[in-house]
């Protein structure tokens, strides 16, 4: 039983005439009558009935159908699985990143680059706002982005990498560096150190600031939260930081905010992502996540 037996078998049916199925099969009609009455004589029953108006299945026929569909089925889909390992090998990854995360990209980079050499890999930076706008419109296949913690960007999927508090740390000297905790309403009468709008950072803080109906003073900003907590090391103000960034720093005194103030980093990807070779390196980014990456906060 051959496969372009059934496939013409399949046509004939679905368009209930020889002369219908030889044009969408592109080729002449007796070719199509040859090979329906050779798997008829290998079968050894009749599978179709013919008139001068239509054709119509035989019980044997009706038997022989959906297994004739299903092989049909399992070679396409084993030529599509063939596909997607040679679109793999040759194809093209671009990701994006924020300035500062704890995901080890070169090593992801360089296992995948392993694994598939002839695959291409662009990575770049920028911040939050840009990266999800690349996102949305398929400029990056993955991006490590901060988003809020209630929200949800349409038509990506995310894996939650860091989900922690954001807090005011200040230098030595500092009038706030004997206070435990401040609102925010306390946090704006004092000269702010900030990412610069378009981060997620900046994005929490201004919507937090807003929603208290009090506005940030924002002295200074810089492009890494690390040079946040510098310019907090030198008393040009008070730096918003991560938490985690604060604990680090022992020279730095660090104030809780209220709770609602919290930063969240997420390995991103687009929901209708096309590229086998971006799917394979989502996967691989998404194993590398440990399970207690975001914390407690």
């Amino acid at each position: 039983m051959e496969l372009r037996q059934l496939e013409y078998f399949v046509a004939v049916v679905e368009e209930r005439s020889f002369t219908r199925a030889a044009q969408r099969e592109r080729v002449a009609q007796p070719a199509v009558s040859a090979q329906i009455q050779r798997l008829e004589r290998l079968v050894g029953q009749q599978l179709l009935t013919r008139s001068s108006r239509d054709v119509r299945l035989t019980q044997a026929g009706a038997a022989l159908l959906p297994h004739a569909m299903a092989a049909l089925a399992a070679v396409r889909a084993a030529q599509e699985a063939v596909d997607e390992v040679a679109d793999l090998v040759r194809g093209a990854v671009t990701i994006g990143t924020v300035t500062l995360h704890p995901v080890d990209i070169a090593q992801l980079m360089a296992d995948f680059h392993a694994d598939y050499p002839e695959v291409e890999i662009t990575l770049g930076t920028d911040n939050s706002d840009v990266l999800l706008a690349k996102l949305s419109d398929g400029r990056v296949d993955a991006a490590i982005v901060s988003i809020g913690v209630d929200e949800h960007p349409p038509g990506l999927d995310y894996a939650v990498i860091t989900d922690e508090a954001l807090v005011a740390a200040v230098a030595a000297g500092h009038p706030l560096d004997r206070r435990r905790a401040l609102s925010l309403g306390e946090l704006c009468d004092h000269s702010l150190i900030s990412l610069p709008v378009g981060t997620g950072l900046r994005s929490r803080l201004d919507s937090a600031c807003a929603a208290a109906g009090v506005r940030p003073r924002i002295a200074f900003e810089a492009t890494n939260p690390m040079e946040l907590a510098e310019l907090a090391r030198h008393g040009l103000g008070v730096a918003i930081v991560p938490q985690s960034m604060a604990r680090a720093a022992t020279d730095l005194h660090a104030l809780t905010l209220p709770p609602g103030l919290r930063g969240r980093l997420v390995w991103a990807w687009r929901r209708d992502m096309t590229s086998p070779a971006a799917r394979q390196l989502c996967d691989r980014a998404r194993r590398s996540i440990p399970p207690d990456a975001a914390g407690p906060g």
